[in-house]
């Protein structure tokens, strides 16, 4: 049993790693190692064993501090099984509160470390609900998407793309298409599909606009950006 009164970084992985190990299915591991190109190991646990396994965890780092927050998940990205890395980002997301503007350009580093869709599009779900709860109280608080969106790493490129994913009112539209006519040169599957994926997203807010842009910038749009935005824009606009 965990012992809630050491709550050091390495009881608490180590508590994560006691709760998980007993789910480990090798089989099951295979596939999902397969499905993900076989750039991660795995163990094998789906996503509704591992958050039940360790919820018991989690619910003990509800008063930890940003910098203890951090940590953990520093030491969960170096564990060698992919399960570690959705555990720490679990941490984060369900903790977004306890973490400000200031810690964005550690989740940042952290995107760039075993990077794939996977882990970038949560760790960027943490990001977005950090800045949006920020924004109120700073309007500023998104120059630091500006600056991620100039980074030299595709990844931290992607999350700047897809950081305002469901903010809807909250969106700024300025941002949101001029980052999509940044990025539309780019020949990056990952950072076509953001754009696209960004896009099709505030469409459900206002369909108008979003088919707008379109229109005007058909021809600088990749057709994979074009295709994923337009999705089911005609539908919106019609119902």
């Amino acid at each position: 049993m965990f012992p809630y009164t050491d709550m050091s970084t390495s009881a608490i992985c180590n508590a994560i790693q006691l709760a998980l190990e007993p789910w480990a299915d090798p089989a099951r591991a295979q596939g999902m190692a397969a499905y993900m190109k076989g750039h991660f190991s795995y163990m094998g646990i789906a996503t509704p064993q591992r958050r039940a396994a360790v919820a018991a965890v989690m619910r003990e780092l509800k008063s930890a501090s940003a910098k203890e927050l951090l940590a953990i998940a520093d030491a969960l990205w170096r564990l060698p099984h992919r399960e570690y890395q959705y555990v720490a980002i679990d941490i984060l997301s369900k903790y977004s509160r306890s973490l400000g503007s200031k810690d964005v350009p550690h989740l940042l580093t952290l995107a760039q470390k075993k990077s794939w869709w996977d882990s970038v599009d949560g760790l960027s779900g943490a990001i977005r609900d950090i800045l949006q709860c920020e924004l109120p109280s700073n309007g500023k608080v998104q120059v630091i998407m500006d600056e991620a969106l100039e980074h030299s790493d595709l990844w931290v490129r992607r999350i700047a793309m897809i950081h305002q994913l469901g903010w809807r009112d909250d969106t700024n539209t300025e941002r949101l298409f001029r980052y999509a006519k940044q990025l539309a040169h780019e020949q990056e599957f990952f950072i076509r599909k953001a754009i696209g994926w960004a896009l099709r997203d505030y469409a459900w807010h206002d369909a108008g606009m979003v088919a707008g842009f379109l229109e005007e910038n058909k021809a600088q749009l990749s057709a994979l950006t074009y295709r994923e935005a337009g999705k089911h824009l005609e539908r919106l606009q019609t119902g």
